[in-house]
């Protein structure tokens, strides 16, 4: 092997002859051209200079001993790269079939000797700017195919005589087509094309092939796996010589991921995504559209707003995600129980129209168009509770869940979308005032309690900063020699219109808000500093027992009280917290877990209005618990009704065996007082022995009990 080169930019010829003087010209030639030169005096030389040096072109001759020119040509071709490298092969011979074979073997072009050799070097110089524009449009054809593919974009031309389609690549890919060499029929396209759509892109084509116009379309195509993809195709109709439709030239790009994403993006628009039900945008459009129609034709139409009650304790029991999966199966249980016909809302584009939609949280909605009375709503909101009442299982737990609904009806409650929207909400909160999981139509009446209600919340809202919060305080006494052992905590409102405000009117408010929290860390504050007044005032034994709502039993409380424990300077041994029966059980673990770390400080731990709850035996030795309160609905009938006697004794047993303490609340009559201490229980609270005072009047009643106390009943 032999190369000469003058310069790194020179293309390179290989010239491959058996004959060492013929490759002497022929590279003398070259080189008179500036182009580099390698040889190789046989075929199998040819093939591995080839292989290695990658030359732009390639002289061969014919005739070579061992592998003559013809099988070295075809050998070459088969080489990566030797596809497309133009081949001069030189022959001594003049025959036809010599030139077809050379042809048939992969010959560019050939060259007869005796050789002609200024000719020989402008006919390489021609072959090889050939090869450099065919280089060029290889190029640019592999960067258009990439374009296209990177597009999802592919190009066609449409035969109107022949039927057939010759296109790019990407044309057969989009379709999911096998590529065809010689055209594929336009049917197969078509075929192709979703049934719901095919009539709109035939009849688009037709238009534009008798106007003569360009066209443009969106259509959906079916693949064969079942899967739908969207393309956006356009083109453009070229006549022939005599004006007649010959050709139609167009480009189809698959739009299927902008589609999804302008969907997605309605979707989030439109929909919620937890419950893909209509959120409350959507459901206010339609409902308006609604309103139009009944207006026009006199129709009535019934607004529902349906509320989950207690969905709070979900979340806090069972944390969130249980929250959401309890959405969706609420969602998922009345879409499948409420009639279709009913709903002016839909869960999805493509679906029927479903009754539901979520405005947010637990909240839901629904309009019914085909009703002729109230009445009919109610049928259905009674459908709504009914298929409520089967358990959900969340994380493995049972769970039973209730709602409240309001009703309102157009046009009687209301004659726009926001009017109907608040009446149906408003009567939703009396439904849950009620007592919960029932149907409300609404009535005008309610408008003035909704607006009580939130004048009271937003009094509520500023009265700790206002200083309108007051702590009374109720004696606790030991009938056993009188003394009174202990105040409970009770807090009161004093409104600045309203008077004082017990705590029956606005507690549980302040639960349904979370103002209980604010309230409550309030609530302990006040009692500390008052307690060790009272310590200070010689009343060292004096217990204070401070309620505990459930909402407050809440990460970080503990950190809290310890803090307020701290700043006050209160020994926590004098502090009992009370926390309802209903509340231990609801968290059971989780309290038992916080009731340990109470404990832990030295403070003392009540169950309150016990016996009204679900809780066992088995639970009550895991609770770190010193007192059961008897509640007041037992106390009240004692003396009277042997059920309640025998829950009491019961209650009153089984804590001495458990070495607990009981208190009795609620004690109004001698008769209760003396079942009572008959049955060994001799903490007792209750307006008998005293009611709830202001500090200062509880004050000159401790240090009446102290000057005056005697064995037996303070009377």
């Amino acid at each position: 092997m032999k190369r000469k080169s003058s310069s790194q930019e020179s293309p390179l010829v290989l010239v491959v002859d058996d004959d060492d003087s013929i490759r002497m010209l022929l590279r003398e030639t070259m080189e008179r051209y500036d182009l580099s030169v390698a040889e190789a005096g046989s075929g199998a030389e040819a093939l591995s200079v080839f292989s290695t040096l990658k030359p732009e072109l390639v002289i061969l001759d014919v005739v070579m001993p061992r592998m003559d020119g013809f099988e070295t040509c075809a050998r070459l071709r088969r080489l990566p790269g030797g596809e497309a490298t133009p081949v001069l092969m030189l022959t001594g011979l003049d025959d036809l079939e010599s030139v077809d074979k050379a042809y048939e073997a992969g010959a560019t072009d050939f060259a007869s000797k005796p050789l002609k050799w200024l000719a020989l070097g402008h006919r390489v110089r021609y072959m090889l700017r050939a090869k450099r524009a065919m280089d060029d449009l290889r190029t640019s054809e592999s960067r258009l195919a990439t374009a296209q593919r990177i597009a999802r974009l592919g190009n066609w031309e449409r035969d109107l005589d022949a039927g057939t389609v010759e296109c790019s690549d990407e044309m057969y890919q989009i379709f999911g087509i096998a590529p065809q060499p010689a055209g594929a029929r336009y049917e197969c396209f078509l075929e192709r094309v979703h049934p719901e759509d095919r009539h709109v892109v035939v009849g688009a084509v037709e238009d534009a092939i008798r106007r003569g116009q360009p066209y443009s379309t969106d259509h959906r195509i079916l693949m064969p796996d079942g899967t739908v993809r969207f393309v956006h195709e356009q083109a453009e109709i070229l006549p022939d010589q005599a004006g007649r439709p010959a050709l139609i030239v167009g480009t189809t790009q698959d739009i299927t991921e902008r589609k999804q994403a302008e969907e997605q993006i309605r979707f989030l628009a439109d929909y919620d995504s937890l419950t893909h039900l209509p959120n409350r945008r959507l459901f206010k459009e339609r409902l308006e559209s609604v309103l139009a129609s009944a207006r026009r034709h006199k129709r009535l139409v019934a607004t529902l707003f349906m509320d989950l009650d207690h969905f709070k304790r979900i979340n806090d029991t069972l944390g969130h995600s249980a929250g959401d999966k309890l959405l969706q199966e609420v969602a998922e249980r009345l879409r499948c129980r409420i009639r279709p016909t009913d709903a002016i809302a839909r869960g999805d584009p493509r679906e029927p129209d479903e009754p539901l939609a979520r405005l947010g949280g637990d909240e839901f909605v629904l309009s019914i168009i085909d009703i002729t009375r109230g009445e009919d709503a109610a049928r259905v909101a009674l459908r709504i509770l009914e298929v409520l009442k089967d358990h959900f299982v969340l994380e493995g737990h049972e769970v039973f869940i209730t709602a409240s609904i309001g009703i309102s009806v157009y046009p009687s409650d209301g004659e726009d979308v926001e009017a109907l929207l608040k009446n149906a909400d408003t009567a939703m909160y009396h439904a849950k005032s009620a007592g919960r999981n029932r149907y409300q139509f609404y009535d005008g009446s309610m408008n003035s309690s909704a607006s009580h209600r939130l004048s009271m919340e937003t009094g509520l809202r500023r009265a700790i900063e206002r200083d309108e919060l007051v702590l009374h305080y109720q004696p606790q006494f030991d009938v056993r020699d009188g003394s009174i052992v202990g105040a409970e905590a009770l807090v009161r409102w004093k409104h600045p219109e309203l008077g004082l405000v017990p705590p029956a009117d606005f507690i549980p408010l302040a639960e349904e808000t979370g103002l209980i929290v604010p309230i409550g860390e309030w609530v302990l504050c006040k009692a500390f500093h008052q307690s060790r007044a009272w310590h200070r005032d010689g009343f060292g034994s004096l217990r204070i027992a401070v309620n505990l709502s459930g909402h407050q039993l809440q990460p970080g409380f503990v950190r809290m009280l310890e803090e307020l424990i701290r700043t006050a300077g209160f020994n926590p041994s004098f502090l009992e917290l009370e926390i309802t029966e209903s509340v231990f059980m609801q968290r059971a673990e989780e309290t038992v877990g916080m009731l340990n770390d109470l404990k832990s400080m030295g403070l003392r731990i009540s169950i309150d209005d016990f016996g009204t709850g679900y809780s066992s035996l088995s639970y009550l030795k895991r609770f770190p618990v010193d007192t059961l309160k008897i509640d007041r609905s037992f106390v009240r009938d004692v003396a009277t009704h042997p059920d309640d006697a025998a829950i009491t004794v019961a209650i009153i047993a089984m804590a001495r065996s458990l070495e607990l303490e009981t208190i009795a609340e609620g004690v109004e009559t001698r008769e209760q007082l003396v079942f009572l201490q008959q049955q060994g229980c001799s903490l007792m609270q209750g307006f008998l022995l005293g009611r709830p005072v202001p500090a200062e009047e509880f004050t000159r009643a401790l240090r009446k009990n102290a000057a005056e106390m005697s064995p037996g009943v303070p009377m």
